[in-house]
């Protein structure tokens, strides 16, 4: 009688403790399941850029993966089993994959059906193209704080390079001042290589046209010259602020508005043209992000300045009428954000009859500004006329004109693919594969 009321004391915490446990899988497992069917409702399972690839027979369900991701609920439990259940939200941190305990998860780009075109590089980031290196976005880290490093590895990997240190080219022309390349630059004024970075657009890169407030940076960083970066989440804003602290304090500088045109190997060494002048150099090292060149409507009008190719701050747009043209979850996004402001009247042009491949959340923030009266959403409708203070868009076979002050053209980019095999660049396409 005494060891079985032993029993019983003894016992009643571990059932209580299991069943809290088991409760807690549950509710982790419905919320999962919730996830990922609004994913597929989406059309958004297919990843972006690196991803893990989850092996069901070695993963133990523990939630190691889950706790160690930063990026939110990118990872879920159903059925006992880790699964990827935001797969367009992941951006490859790969936290996940050194927490697995029994190594059940692979970091791959691209799946079974959606390919992945990448350049083919290197562990040193040169390319099959002896002298041209690649780091960053564009060889598939979307990270912030992978590009920083890859950026600084690159350019240890140009020091290995014989042929430096001659007075009538450049060591190395980098390419692009995001991340990458502005680790690179900071590198290569440390290690005293003659240099110079150039820059299509502003200072920041693809950071510097992340929406307003953005948060950004998800893991400390090492910059070259200035050491440790403990920022674990920062704003876009005060990322560059910082940035532009440190070039200020290193002297760093970088040809802004120039685009490169071509890059061509001659004996070893490389001429490069661009829209201002012409290089010679004995590397190159490519930081540009994927991104690429953004996807244009070619109508009448297109070439004002009020149309741009994505939103920076909603505030500029108050108090005006605008125009945004596509259906994804950057167009979505900068039109329910231009409607929260004062004043503002939204129009949002799509030429598809849903917003099939956007998150719920971001459809039911248009939802609710269109029930406010804000924005006004036309399906199977296209930009025929883009006016000095209107634009004309055809719907179901008629044409009608609005008053407009300002465009946004969220319709994606053009890959710079055919762009990097002119230079003679392999590039391969990953289903699923590291």
């Amino acid at each position: 009688m005494f060891q079985d009321s032993l029993i019983v004391v003894y016992s009643l915490p571990l059932l209580i403790i299991w069943a809290l446990y088991l409760g807690l899988r549950k509710r982790t497992d419905i919320r999962s399941r919730v996830t990922l069917k609004e994913a597929a409702e989406a059309g958004m399972l297919e990843p972006a850029s690196l991803h893990p690839l989850i092996d069901p027979v070695k993963c133990l369900g523990c939630g190691a993966c889950l706790r160690a991701c930063p990026e939110g609920d990118i990872l879920g439990l159903i059925n006992g089993k880790a699964q990827l259940i935001e797969p367009t939200e992941c951006i490859g941190h790969g936290a996940c994959k050194t927490s697995c305990p029994t190594g059940a998860i692979t970091l791959v780009f691209g799946s079974e059906t959606r390919g992945v075109e990448l350049p083919v590089v290197g562990p040193d980031f040169q390319t099959n193209v002896p002298g041209l290196f690649i780091a960053g976005e564009l060889g598939g880290m979307g990270l912030i704080r992978n590009a920083i490093e890859q950026g600084r590895q690159a350019i240890e990997s140009v020091r290995r390079l014989d042929g430096l240190g001659r007075p009538d080219i450049l060591d190395v022309l980098i390419v692009g001042s995001g991340p990458a390349g502005f680790s690179a630059s900071l590198a290569a004024m440390q290690h005293k290589l003659r240099f110079v970075t150039i820059e299509q657009e502003s200072f920041g890169g693809t950071v510097a046209h992340f929406p307003r407030g953005k948060l950004v940076m998800t893991a400390p960083a090492t910059l070259p010259m200035i050491g440790k970066v403990k920022f674990r989440e920062i704003s876009k804003e005060k990322l560059l602020a910082f940035w532009a602290r440190v070039a200020k304090k290193t002297g760093l500088r970088v040809r802004y508005g120039e685009r490169v045109d071509a890059v061509v190997p001659t004996g070893g060494d490389f001429e490069i043209k661009t829209t201002q002048r012409i290089y010679r150099a004995r590397s190159v090292l490519l930081t540009i992000g994927r991104r690429g060149t953004p996807r244009k409507l070619d109508v009448p009008g297109e070439d004002q300045p009020k149309v741009v190719y994505r939103l920076i701050d909603p505030q500029q747009y108050r108090g005006q009428h605008v125009l945004v043209v596509g259906g994804g979850d950057s167009a979505l996004e900068a039109a329910a954000s231009i409607a929260e402001e004062r004043n503002t009247q939204v129009t949002l042009s799509y030429r598809s009859e849903a917003f099939a491949r956007a998150k719920l959340k971001n459809r039911q923030r248009v939802d609710a500004a269109q029930q406010a009266g804000r924005l006004n959403v036309l399906f199977r409708s296209g930009v025929k006329r883009i006016g000095i203070n209107d634009v004309e868009i055809e719907q179901g076979g008629k044409r009608r004109v609005i008053q407009n002050d300002a465009v946004i053209v969220c319709a994606g980019g053009i890959l710079p693919t055919s762009f990097l095999r002119s230079m003679g660049i392999d590039i391969e396409t990953k289903y699923g594969t590291a």
